[in-house]
């Protein structure tokens, strides 16, 4: 099987100052294509520790992808490292990418330096694939028996430029087809998911593996890989342990794609033709932001009250004060009385609603990071408590997808 390895050049990203986007997005288009990616790594600029380090990643793998570096000022010495470890004495003038550099500059209304003008020379022993997009070419180079394609790092440049990568790759390297199916969970940690799939996931063939990526708020997504040719059978290969895959998981499965609990509730809700409403107190309107982030999501939300106090709860919800009194704020009794008030209030077909304690500050009752979710619609109302450990926002996140997939599951039941 072909690999690569992705690295990305700049003491900016090492000490934090931007965000090394490029290497996921690169590392997406190769596995797509076919490419395992064995390695990521990020080099300051230095001009001994980039040869080296790109010496040992090319007799590692048979493509390395480097982004950055490739800049006018003095710092963005990744042209000259490369002209050293290629073996190249000298540097030639790409013509198209000098006319690229000028239209480019001429079109923002900058003047035409030469010290722009030079990204266009490029070591002897470099091919050129044209950056429409920037003043820096992409320049691949051959070294041993590995190709070395180096690319600006600037993220709109190095994105651009990936499809031109991908496609001198295919035309370069034997493919294999690495074959991704994914799934979406929630309602279980990665060690439960984990002991629930270990019989099936040992017996899994050796070309297959299953990957577990765990997330607070979206759940934990799992993908399962068939490193073969992308052959017609390794598709019915994978699909036969997708099944029983999806069989052991149930209502924990909330998609069969990337996805989000906002996405997949809005999806059920059209596919039923049904309605919901919200009542938040301790998530301060998250529930009616995730589900409305949705596109189309007003041809099922109907609307929310986001009643932080307890007066708005009494007043405008209807719940009783003497069911606040007995029980406190924080309960399942008001979580009840929440769901229902505020789909009575609607007319929704469903309603979710949510009352806790996001922190610092408690109740003297029940811990900080406790919420108590509330359901309602045909089968009556439900409720159900949650306890989390983190800090405020990271808290109120929670309750949101928690009550989201408390949401989901009753309306399944319902079906």
């Amino acid at each position: 099987m072909t690999k690569a390895a992705i690295c990305t050049i700049g003491d900016e990203i090492l000490i934090g100052q931007i965000v090394d986007t490029n290497s996921a997005a690169i590392a997406t288009a190769l596995e797509s294509a076919g490419i395992r990616v064995s390695r990521m790594v990020s080099l300051p600029d230095n001009r001994e520790v980039i040869i080296e380090s790109l010496r040992k990643l090319l007799k590692e793998n048979d493509i390395v992808i480097s982004t950055g570096g490739l800049g006018p000022t003095k710092d963005d010495i990744t042209k000259a490292a490369l002209a050293e470890l290629s073996g190249s004495t000298r540097y030639v003038d790409n013509l198209e990418q000098k006319e690229i550099v000028r239209t480019i500059l001429h079109s923002r209304g900058l003047d035409v330096l030469e010290s722009n003008l030079a990204q266009s020379l490029v070591p002897e022993t470099a091919r050129v694939i044209l950056n429409h997009l920037g003043t820096a070419p992409i320049m691949v180079f051959k070294i041993g028996e590995s190709v070395l394609y180096s690319l600006p790092g600037v993220p709109h440049e190095a994105l651009g430029a990936i499809p031109d990568v991908i496609e001198d790759i295919k035309a370069s390297f034997p493919l294999s087809g690495i074959l991704h199916r994914t799934v979406m969970t929630f309602g279980k940690a990665e060690s439960a998911l984990s002991k629930l799939l270990e019989p099936w996931e040992d017996a899994l063939p050796a070309d297959m593996h299953l990957a577990y990526l765990p997330n607070t708020l979206t759940g934990v997504r799992l993908r399962l890989s068939l490193y073969g040719n992308g052959s017609a059978d390794d598709e019915k290969r994978l699909e036969n342990e997708l099944c029983k895959l999806k069989s052991l998981l149930g209502d924990l499965m909330y998609s069969e794609c990337d996805d989000t609990l906002e996405n997949a509730l809005g999806r059920l809700l059209n596919s039923l033709g049904k309605t919901v409403s919200a009542a938040e107190s301790c998530t301060g309107g998250e529930i009616a932001h995730l589900i409305t982030s949705v596109s189309g999501s007003s041809a099922y939300f109907l609307g929310s009250v986001t009643s932080y106090a307890v007066s708005v709860k009494e007043k405008v919800l209807g719940v009783p004060s003497d069911v606040v009194e007995q029980y406190g704020v924080v309960s399942a009794e008001v979580a009840e009385a929440m769901a229902k008030g505020v789909r009575r209030l609607t007319g929704s077909d469903f309603s979710v609603s949510t009352t806790g304690l996001s922190g610092p500050g408690g109740d003297g009752v029940n811990p900080v990071g406790t919420v108590w979710v509330g359901v309602d619609g045909p089968l009556g109302a439900r409720t159900c408590r949650f306890n989390y450990h983190n800090d405020r926002k990271r808290n109120i996140e929670r309750f949101a997808s928690a009550a989201l997939n408390f949401l989901r599951l009753y309306i399944l039941e319902c079906r």
